[in-house]
């Protein structure tokens, strides 16, 4: 049985079926759109009343999981809700961006194993994750970052007095 045939035969009960269950034309269309192409992906065959059973069948879950995402951003939203800031002014804004290319600037004069440690560590890796990727003894990475650390500042510090006697 050839798509076209199927998508004929299919397509607007399965479109009304969907829009029915989201109450939304534009999510059944999605849905509908996505259980076709799972049917293209996977290659399913048989008569077209199997097929049909199908391509419902997997409307059906995906409609669910949508319904499931859906609840879960509206609880997470509800418990965690997402206040605007009043937005950065123009000059905090050049003054946030500016300290982050010093602190860019900084970065590229450690070593690269400094490097990775500390920006590992600040994505909130555990000492053996870090020791792991890095390849050094896990009961050395609070030594080794503490090294980072100092010679990051100690950098830092000698970057920002240039900056000032230079400008």
């Amino acid at each position: 049985m050839d798509f076209e045939t199927v998508f004929d035969g299919v397509y607007p009960a399965l479109f009304r079926y969907c829009q029915r269950l989201t109450g939304d034309a534009d999510a059944a269309e999605d849905v509908a759109q996505e259980a076709f192409i799972r049917f293209i992906e996977r290659g399913v065959e048989g008569e077209l009343r199997g097929v049909r059973v199908w391509l419902f069948k997997v409307a059906t879950h995906l409609i669910r999981d949508r319904a499931r995402t859906t609840d879960n951003r509206r609880r997470l939203l509800t418990a965690n809700p997402v206040v605007p800031s009043g937005g950065l002014r123009p000059d905090q804004v050049a003054e946030r961006n500016e300290r982050i290319q010093e602190v860019r600037r900084v970065l590229d004069t450690l070593t690269p194993r400094d490097k990775e440690m500390l920006l590992m560590r600040e994505e909130g890796f555990s000492y053996r994750e870090v020791a792991d990727a890095v390849g050094v003894a896990h009961t050395s990475v609070g030594t080794l970052l503490v090294r980072a650390q100092t010679r990051f500042a100690e950098a830092y510090q000698t970057m920002t007095e240039a900056d000032e006697t230079s400008g």
